[in-house]
């Protein structure tokens, strides 16, 4: 039976000019407020969109174009005793007031937001980290895979904010992450969640290498269950080749 990750899951829920404050700015207001909220506001990627709630999605495809909200990504910081203990973003649509408690920094710059929010996914809890990469994935004008990268690769870092890097790698890295997802997909030593994340993010890659790269692990891995993932994405490809493979397991069986 195939089991989609609840990272998975959860993942298929989701223009404005930076200022110069900085990521310590940042922190210095975490630490100042003591327990409360910061938000902060920066440029999300353009298809970006919200639906009005917590969901963030693509805004069209090519033939279909809905009522989506754009706009900058709005990230809330919860914070207890100095420390953020937990992250809300939202896309577009405006802040409500609030009395107390909130410290508003404005327009931050897309490079300073998100070097705070990815060190708080390399050390902060699982769900804070999980949660850290969204907004930070989906920030305009930034180089964000390379540390996806080490936080996929680092076995200290929790093992959903992990299967997390690996998706949002994924989307950000494109071709030039194969070589690195093949190779987290096939490591015996790894999690096994992190290596099914690795699956269906080679399934999610634009053109033949991810396909390649699937096949290959559905042939030849010593793990069954990997290769039962690996033929599951395959199978969603459409391919021929996939379709050609499937009925060249059958006959030998």
């Amino acid at each position: 039976m195939i089991r989609i990750p609840p990272v998975l899951r959860a993942l298929c829920l989701v223009f404005l000019p930076g200022s110069s404050l900085s990521a310590q700015s940042i922190d210095a207001a975490v630490r100042g407020i003591g327990t409360g909220q910061v938000r902060m506001s920066f440029a999300a990627q353009e298809d970006v969109c919200s639906d009005g709630g917590h969901r963030t999605d693509r805004r069209r495809t090519a033939d279909w174009e809905g009522p989506c909200d754009g706009g900058p990504l709005r990230v809330v910081l919860h914070v207890v005793d100095a420390s953020v203990s937990g992250i809300d973003t939202y896309v577009g649509g405006r802040w409500r007031p609030r009395d107390g408690g909130i410290r508003d920094l404005g327009t931050v710059s897309t490079a300073e937001a998100t070097d705070f929010l990815l060190r708080l996914a390399e050390m902060g809890s699982d769900d804070l980290g999980h949660d850290a990469l969204l907004p930070a994935a989906l920030a305009d004008t930034v180089v964000v895979w390379p540390r996806l990268l080490g936080i996929a690769r680092d076995s200290q870092v929790g093992t959903e904010t992990r299967t997390a890097a690996v998706f949002w790698l994924s989307q950000a890295a494109g071709a030039a992450a194969i070589a690195d997802l093949r190779e987290m997909a096939t490591d015996e030593r790894d999690e096994h969640e992190v290596r099914v994340m690795a699956l269906f993010a080679l399934s999610r890659l634009p053109g033949d290498e991810g396909f390649t790269a699937l096949l290959d692990i559905a042939r030849s891995s010593d793990d069954p269950d990997l290769r039962r993932h690996a033929m599951f994405w395959l199978g969603q490809t459409g391919d021929p080749r996939a379709l050609a493979f499937f009925e060249e397991v059958l006959a030998r069986q």
